[in-house]
């Protein structure tokens, strides 16, 4: 197979992670690295030529990417403000796309960036790589083969703490830092929902149609900040007394047009493990993530926890059937690459469909839809957990449209 020829917009640390899969996939050839950082654009030029041997060009604007006639596909991994933006500019210069995760800012960016995709139709795919990951894909097997039952229920969190990411902001010219500042929202909401929208068939025979958010206070940021001066670890001055406007935890209830209920929760301004506590609930079973364990209808119960983790923790291996051939053949390579393999696996996809032109799995419509969570969360939280509509992107067509899953040909 052919090699995709890809230009490279964005080498911060994700930007340079997926750089890493991507070479080592072996089925990319880089034609240019962007960023707006002069030093990001060298280190990506040089990730290249010590895996490959060879120097793409470089350059601190974008657009310049976009302009270059062997660039066929660009990977957009910049600051979430500009992910949308610069995929309808990738649009409207032909180019295919592969979009990394993030909020939107706006219900009207989505709207544009579903019309631009309408109005070019460039191939595109939305990379949320936890709809690859091995536990997501068990679940959503289990779900389709009918072992859960009808899915009633769904949750999942992106518990992840970010304090030292977001105070160090300034200093690693990351953009998570002016967000926490100035925004209330469900700001990183595709991780746990992609994989749960997969599951429910949304934008294919369901869709989601209000959501409800509301947001503890902002105490861990601020916290963080007096520990880090206390210890006599350097702070951003200006982080010192700031208000951070970010909830710590943020808890969003989505209502599905078929009856079925969705919770999310952002959790990343407090100590803790890292965690995506994803749940598939349906009337027959139960998968839950944090046990690795399934029960179905007619096992032991369990009143004490302990007990039930004693009994259950790591019993879905047996439904080890269920898994896509690709994470039974894994290999520590492919592992390493980049969130325990499924970095991999998503972006071996996203090249292997674009060169034998299939569709992309994750395509504009749910990228929209899970974008559009986190200025529609921002709205709730500021009217007191006001319940907002979710707009139809597909006009209506979602009612059609045949499921579509990561693993179909």
């Amino acid at each position: 197979m052919r090699k995709v020829k890809i230009g490279v917009i964005g080498h911060g640390c994700r930007g340079c992670g997926l750089m890493e899969t991507m070479l080592l996939t072996d089925m990319y050839e880089f034609i240019m690295v962007c960023d707006k950082y002069e030093d990001r654009v060298k280190d990506g030029q040089k990730q290249v030529f010590d895996k490959l041997g060879y120097t793409p060009a470089g350059t601190t604007n974008y657009h310049e990417v976009l302009a270059n006639p062997e660039v066929e596909a660009v990977l957009i991994s910049c600051d979430w403000e500009l992910h949308i933006p610069i995929a309808i500019d990738a649009m409207n210069a032909g180019k295919a796309i592969a979009l990394e995760v993030g909020g939107a800012y706006t219900v009207e960016s989505c709207f544009e960036l579903v019309e631009a995709w309408e109005r070019t139709r460039v191939p595109f795919m939305f990379l949320e790589n936890c709809c690859y990951n091995k536990d997501e894909l068990l679940a959503t097997n289990m779900a389709k083969a009918g072992v859960l039952g009808r899915i009633v229920y769904a949750s999942g969190s992106y518990a992840h703490d970010l304090r030292k990411e977001v105070v160090e902001g300034k200093e690693k010219r990351h953009y998570r830092l002016r967000n926490y500042l100035e925004r209330n929202c469900e700001n990183y909401p595709t991780h746990e929902l992609g994989p749960i929208a997969k599951i429910l068939g949304i934008n294919r025979g369901n869709r989601m149609v209000s959501l409800v958010s509301m947001a503890s206070g902002a105490f861990g940021m601020s916290d963080y900040v007096d520990k880090r001066v206390k210890n006599g670890e350097y702070v951003n001055p200006d982080l010192i007394g700031a208000k951070f406007a970010q909830g710590d935890i943020v808890n969003t209830i989505i209502t599905c047009e078929n009856g079925e209920q969705i919770l999310l929760r952002l959790d990343t301004c407090l100590p803790r493990s890292y965690s995506r506590e994803f749940i598939v609930h349906g009337t027959n079973g139960i998968y839950e993530q944090a046990y690795n364990s399934v029960f179905v209808e007619g096992e032991d119960e369990y009143w004490d926890p302990y007990d039930y983790a004693k009994h259950n923790l790591n019993n879905a291996e047996k439904y080890k059937e269920y898994l896509p051939e690709f994470w039974r053949t894994i290999t520590k390579e492919q592992i390493d690459a980049g969130h325990g393999g499924m970095d991999f696996f998503e972006l071996v996809d996203f090249a292997t469909r674009l060169v034998e032109g299939r569709q992309m799995p994750i395509d504009v419509y749910d990228a929209a839809a899970w974008m559009v969570v986190t200025p529609l969360s921002e709205k709730s939280i500021a009217e007191g957990g006001m319940p907002q509509s979710i707009p139809d992107f597909t006009k209506g067509e979602y009612k059609a449209r045949p499921r579509y899953d990561v693993t179909d040909k």
